[in-house]
Parts: structure tokens; sequence; C-alpha cells
């Protein structure tokens, strides 16, 4: 069963993320911000990072950019999963090395579809 790290500071987001991949049949591990995120990512290994890009203590970018940096994450899938649609903020996550970018409010079969398309 694939692990699938899903990171986000609105907990009724996480709780429909969550409900939505272990649907799917995914082992989802929730954490609450980039800090909360990296601390479980060291303890574990996952298959793919869901992410939220605006977060207290540390934001999306700046968790996928830490985690690129550990050779564990150079080629696990990391998708954001945020409000902020502009191009501008769309570079700036693939320049931080996000696998992509999808935009709230979601819809579930999409993520999922997603998730099968870039986990290995």
């Amino acid at each position: 069963m694939h692990s699938i790290l899903a990171v986000d500071d609105s907990a009724s987001m996480r709780q429909m993320v969550s409900f939505t991949l272990k649907n799917a049949g995914f082992n989802v591990v929730e954490a609450v911000d980039g800090q909360d995120a990296l601390e479980k990512a060291n303890s574990r290994d996952f298959n793919l990072v869901l992410t939220d890009q605006n977060m207290p203590r540390m934001d999306g970018i700046s968790l996928t950019r830490k985690l690129r940096e550990s050779p564990k994450f150079k080629t696990t899938p990391i998708l954001i999963l945020t409000t902020e649609s502009s191009d501008q903020m769309k570079q700036a996550g693939r320049a931080a090395g996000a696998t992509g970018w999808l935009v709230k409010p979601f819809d579930p079969a999409k993520l999922v579809e997603v998730i099968g398309k870039v986990i290995r």
C-alpha cells in the first residue's frame, strides 16, 4: 500500500484529503504544517507528498525545497494543493521541485487520478 504525507494547516481540508485518499486505498499520514511534515518525513518513507502552499511555520514551496535537499525525497512526487493559482506561484513551485500543482477546491476523483499517474 502506498503511503502519502498530506500537509495542510486546515483540519477540515486534511480530513477531506485523508478521507478521499483512504477510500482510494492509500495509507495517509497527516501533518499540520511544513515543519511538522519535515519531522514526519524524516522518520519514515512516503510514496508521495501532498502539501498546501499557505501555512504557518513553513509554506509548501519551502517544504518542497527542503524535501528535495534530502536524497530520500529526490524523486518522490510532491504535489502542491492550494487556492493559489497564479503562474508566478506555479513557477516558484516548479523551481522548488514540485511535481505538480492542483487548485482548491479539489475534485476527489481528479485528485486520485493525478496521484495514480505520478506515484511509483
